[in-house]
């Protein structure tokens, strides 16, 4: 998973825009549920997200309070099933199907054979230095994840949201390892 957040930093900082275009999480995920061991689901829409900011400490979520003040929703399901093979890929191009028209632009494609892991980053939005959706798409053989932020975002703004409403924290600044002794 810290290979996936540098990844999708790394898109956040690159991404150029496409044009807006509602997505809805698909109904067929919600019967995943019942298979899966262990289910999270947020659902923030702008009203909540409006609720949830008030509630933010001025001092320290400042600027994530003032971030998600703009957005107008967060909305996460994610589910993990105790063996392979417990959703389909039918169950992922419901979503995919949504993302594919000219006005989501697919900025991360990321495939593991060996392990079978996938993760997949779209983008909306016309401006530059500012994203106006994001989803993502993370699914490995156990696990299914599916995360879309609604509304505006400068790309340092997914570092803020890491951590709160589902979200998953991500690092910027990937941590180096320090040099070996004697090494030049």
């Amino acid at each position: 998973m810290k290979r996936f957040g540098i990844v999708l930093i790394f898109a956040l900082i690159t991404a150029t825009g496409s044009h807006a275009q509602d997505f809805k999480m698909p109904m067929n995920l919600e019967r995943l549920s019942a298979k899966a061991s262990e289910t999270t689901e947020v659902t923030l829409d702008g009203r909540m997200l409006q609720l949830a900011a008030k509630f933010m400490n001025d001092e320290g979520d400042r600027e994530a309070r003032e971030m998600v003040k703009k957005l107008k929703g967060i909305y996460v399901r994610s589910f993990q099933f105790d063996s392979p093979g417990a959703y389909s890929e039918a169950d992922v191009e419901a979503v995919r199907s949504q993302l594919k028209s000219p006005l989501w632009e697919k900025i991360v494609n990321v495939r593991s054979k060996r392990k079978g892991e996938n993760a997949e980053i779209y983008f909306k939005g016309d401006n530059p230095d500012r994203i106006d959706g994001l989803v993502i798409i993370a699914a490995d053989p156990k696990e299914l994840t599916i995360v879309h932020i609604d509304g505006p975002l400068d790309p340092s703004d997914i570092e803020k949201l890491g951590g709160d409403f589902g979200v998953p924290r991500v690092e910027v600044h990937p941590k180096t390892k320090p040099a070996k002794a004697g090494a030049q």
